[in-house]
């Protein structure tokens, strides 16, 4: 557990392993030095890690926090006279209405569509394609598989889904510490929106307490920075396709049908998310990386996505709808609990500097919370309804 909890989150481009006695540790270092199994042996135990680290932070009993302005002293610290900011290839708007499918099946994450039917292989067989060889679910895995390289055809082939998406970029600065404050130039004269974002406050083990608004240049530096923003779905003609099931009571076609409409929208997440980094934005032009390392985000920068555990407050979503004009040009809609519709979406800001990472916000303290509804123009009520699971107060 102290591995896990203390030591493990310290090391954050290599992976620290705790063994029992001595004899083991020449298993463990065999798998790291195999080119064939390092990845996935290393991504094994980050995952049951941060588990163990979850577990352990819930089960403190006097939990330590900082307030928002101790904590703010201790932000993320960037070099921003050193930091390399690239300016995007193509500013403004980019829509796609009927996005080509057949593109992104090389990019689709496997291993989340097994788990929608709960099979999990356990090392070595634990993910694509070794759960294959499991004993307990190979065969059964294999099965669902096949069927599910039947359907994906039949939807590529005959076009039964179609894709649409939209990528934006914008001029922006960290203004109030912790907001992003976008612009309609780089003269940054005219602002046209805002992005809020909460800062961690719970005791973290290397003692900074990040937010978003972190990985962009303040707008005291005088530097211009940029922010980008994206919405896709592959759920159009989805609906018309579950009635036709739903009159053979075909309820397993059904979930088929969702379980791959939902990898196909995060795989199109995946593919436009290189697209930009080496095309829209244009940051990373040499980037040659393989699907596996797709997955376990080995390249620069980061995809956030409101409601999600960096920044939980879904009413984000507005604004990126707001600029985009998303619901009007693609027929993604929010609905009124801002989920999106249709549900095989995905949507995110991109973040291209180098020390962006993915965090989980934890839970906030009442003073923050009555700072951010101050910026948002919420009441207090309206602000600890979009962050119910994350207050650290009734």
């Amino acid at each position: 557990m102290h591995t896990a909890a203390k030591i493990a989150p310290c090391y954050k481009n290599n992976q620290v392993i705790h063994v029992l006695d001595a004899s083991r540790a020449v298993v463990v270092v065999s798998h790291l030095l195999d080119e064939k199994t390092c990845d996935e042996y290393k991504q094994d135990f980050k995952e049951e890690y941060e588990e163990m680290r979850i577990e352990y932070l819930e089960g403190l009993a006097d939990k330590i926090s900082f307030p928002l302005e101790k904590a703010r002293k201790k932000k993320l610290k960037i070099d921003w006279n050193r930091s390399m900011i690239s300016k995007p290839n193509k500013m403004g708007t980019t829509y796609f209405k009927d996005y080509d499918l057949s593109t992104l099946v090389d990019y689709i994450s496997w291993d989340p569509f097994f788990h929608t039917w709960q099979l999990r292989g356990k090392y070595p067989n634990r993910g694509y394609p070794k759960i294959f060889e499991d004993k307990k679910c190979g065969e059964e895995a294999k099965n669902l598989f096949e069927k599910a390289q039947t359907m994906l055809k039949s939807i590529i082939d005959n076009k039964l889904l179609t894709g649409r998406g939209v990528v934006a970029f914008y001029p922006c600065n960290q203004v109030n510490q912790d907001d992003i404050e976008l612009y309609d130039n780089d003269d940054r004269e005219n602002v046209i929106a805002n992005f809020y974002t909460l800062r961690q406050q719970q005791e973290t083990e290397n003692g900074q307490y990040i937010a978003l608004s972190d990985f962009i240049a303040p707008k005291e530096s005088g530097i211009v920075d940029y922010v980008g923003m994206f919405a896709c779905s592959t759920g159009f003609g989805q609906q018309e396709l579950i009635e036709e099931y739903e009159k053979d009571h075909d309820d397993f076609n059904i979930i088929l049908l969702k379980a791959l409409s939902d990898r196909l929208a995060e795989a199109m997440a995946e593919k436009l998310h290189e697209d930009v980094r080496k095309d829209f934005w244009g940051y990373s032009p040499e980037e040659d990386f393989t699907n596996k390392e797709l997955v376990y985000c080995k390249y620069q920068g980061i995809r956030p996505a409101p409601g999600y555990p960096s920044q939980p407050d879904h009413t984000e979503k507005k604004v990126m709808w707001e600029l985009m004009n998303v619901a009007e040009e693609t027929g993604i809609e929010l609905t009124e609990n801002l989920a999106m519709d249709p549900a095989s979406s995905v949507s995110g800001l991109y973040f291209a500097n180098k020390e962006a990472e993915y965090f989980s916000l934890g839970e906030v303290d009442e003073d923050q919370v009555i700072d951010y509804a101050k910026r948002k123009n919420f009441t207090k009520e309206e602000a600890e309804q979009s962050l119910t699971a994350n207050l650290s107060y009734k």
